[in-house]
């Protein structure tokens, strides 16, 4: 079984690595602009660091002997971080001076429902989602992936919640993003008593020509 080519990994994730440094400059700049505001997650925001860290480290640390992934495996794996990188970069361009890490909802907030924001609430948690599964699978660890999606998980759901209630007190954000699913276009979550089914989408939507959060959302 051929052996995992260790160094074109490692340059995909330092690659990735070089992206989420130029991320965060981008970041600190639009925030020292950006005035007064609530931030959400904020006690879990190391955690958010540090996993957002280890999505790096982990795969490096633990390639050495891993067979490569089966041809399928692969191109679905690249297919995802490719994905997940133009998602990401698309909901930075649609925010633009808007966006920043630390889910800051400034008290002057525009509401924006262009771009990726046309169809979902939150793009980037879904593209961040898509990476945390798929940039260990390109380099065939399993257990990782998992691992590292569960972790992502866990620290996002509660700063999710925390910025959705930030974002209901801006006005004409629940108008705007009415009916919007979450992360999957055209699907959204409904909860009967104790059962939760999918739904299509409702098609009547709010848009106010401007989009969503100061966030990574």
């Amino acid at each position: 079984m051929a052996r995992l080519n260790g160094r074109g990994y490692l340059t995909i994730l330092g690659a990735l690595a070089a992206q989420r440094v130029l991320e965060v400059l981008w970041s600190a700049r639009n925030l020292r602009r950006s005035g007064a505001g609530r931030r959400a997650g904020v006690r879990s925001f190391p955690l958010m660091v540090c996993v957002n860290g280890a999505l790096f480290a982990l795969p490096a640390l633990t390639r050495y002997g891993r067979p490569a992934p089966p041809p399928l495996v692969r191109a679905a794996a690249l297919t995802g971080v490719a994905g997940a990188t133009g998602l990401r970069l698309w909901v930075i361009a649609t925010l633009g001076d808007a966006w920043n890490v630390q889910a800051r909802v400034p008290e002057t907030l525009v509401v924006v429902s262009s771009g990726p924001y046309r169809w979902v609430r939150h793009p980037n948690y879904a593209a961040v989602a898509l990476e945390f599964a798929c940039v260990p699978l390109l380099g065939a660890a399993y257990v990782e992936a998992v691992a590292l999606s569960i972790a992502n998980a866990l620290v996002l759901v509660p700063r999710i919640r925390e910025e959705e209630h930030l974002l209901d007190a801006v006005p004409g954000y629940r108008e705007a993003f009415a009916g919007k699913p979450r992360f999957i276009p055209g699907l959204r979550v409904s909860q009967n008593g104790s059962r939760i089914t999918l739904q299509p989408a409702s098609s009547s939507r709010v848009e106010s020509g401007a989009g969503t959060s100061s966030s990574r959302s």
